[in-house]
């Protein structure tokens, strides 16, 4: 459903620097798979995002690469043609919905903003498949809250909203990008819940953008782990866990809490995810890596397939 190869997304500084923040980045999700991004904040997870679904402004831009939807390159397209896929072909849930909602337009005006676009469809027939989407997300009071504004609505009714709006013209890609951020634990698990079941009604590939690793091991197919606007490990949820390959991810696993384990303290990886524009010349992680060689401060690894579904980047894996 959505192939992305060599994706290069760069921004041109001020000061004649360019910040890599996605570098070289491949990535496909299939009809009713959910493959999971996650990694630290600025390795890449939202650009990434954001570039799929054709939304990175000056002084950002896309420098290389291709993204396919449904075997059309969106690369090639114009504006006019993006803003037709744009909402009806594919559709996101942004982090924050208190700021991805218009606060002076009534939530059923912005659900029947996309069905009047996309499905030609009239106000009253609009707003009859509103009402019908805000219960399909769980409003138990939709008939009224059509006519509230964002403000009116908690954070999770908010977020609810946003899944009305982005799933209103059946899309064949959702993207997620950290859809539970500032929310309860309980509404995190409804939302999440909630998601999955529209994926599966809907028959939708769901890209998951998320540094929660409980949320990866419970709703994730595949998982893509980013660092410093690259992919370093990619694999099946369950190998992932099971067998980690990358010391990044190990280092974020060991992270975890576990009820398992009786540890005095929680692992940690040393240092600081470093800027776009400074990005070291060969591993991006080997400041920070505790197996780090001569050879991976010289050059970048590429990603190596350690078999069909698990590949990694690190000269940990290679021949020599």
């Amino acid at each position: 459903m959505l192939e992305v190869k060599d994706l290069k997304t760069y921004f041109y500084l001020d000061d004649d620097q360019v910040a890599k923040a996605v570098d070289d980045v491949d990535l496909t999700v299939k009809a009713g798979e959910t493959v999971a991004i996650v990694g630290e904040s600025g390795s890449g997870k939202s650009i990434t995002s954001l570039s799929i679904m054709q939304l990175i402004n000056k002084p950002g831009k896309i420098v290389d690469g291709e993204i396919s939807l449904l075997g059309r390159n969106l690369l090639n397209l114009s504006n006019r043609e993006m803003t037709k896929i744009r909402g009806n072909d594919m559709a996101m849930i942004f982090q924050e919905p208190m700021t991805a909602l218009n606060p002076v337009y009534t939530i059923g005006n912005q659900i029947t903003e996309v069905l009047r676009k996309h499905k030609k469809m009239n106000r009253k027939q609009a707003k009859r498949r509103a009402i019908d989407l805000l219960k399909l997300v769980g409003f138990p009071r939709a008939e009224d809250t059509v006519d509230e504004y964002p403000h009116q609505l908690s954070g999770g009714m908010r977020q609810r909203a946003m899944i009305a709006i982005a799933i209103s013209c059946d899309p064949k890609l959702l993207i997620a990008d950290e859809p539970t951020t500032a929310l309860d634990v309980t509404i995190q698990a409804q939302i999440l819940d909630l998601m999955s079941d529209m994926k599966e009604k809907l028959e939708m590939g769901l890209l998951l953008i998320t540094h929660d690793l409980g949320v990866v091991a419970e709703y994730a197919d595949r998982v893509l782990v980013m660092y410093g606007g690259q992919i370093v490990e990619q694999s099946p949820k369950r190998n992932l866990f099971k067998d980690p390959k990358h010391p990044y991810t190990e280092g974020l696993l060991e992270s975890l809490p576990s009820v398992h384990n009786d540890l005095e303290r929680l692992g940690t990886i040393r240092g600081m995810v470093p800027p776009a524009h400074k990005f070291p010349t060969g591993c991006r992680f080997s400041s920070r890596c505790p197996h780090a060689m001569d050879k991976c401060f010289e050059s970048n690894p590429e990603l190596i397939d350690l078999d069909h579904e698990h590949a990694v980047r690190c000269y940990l894996y290679t021949e020599d």
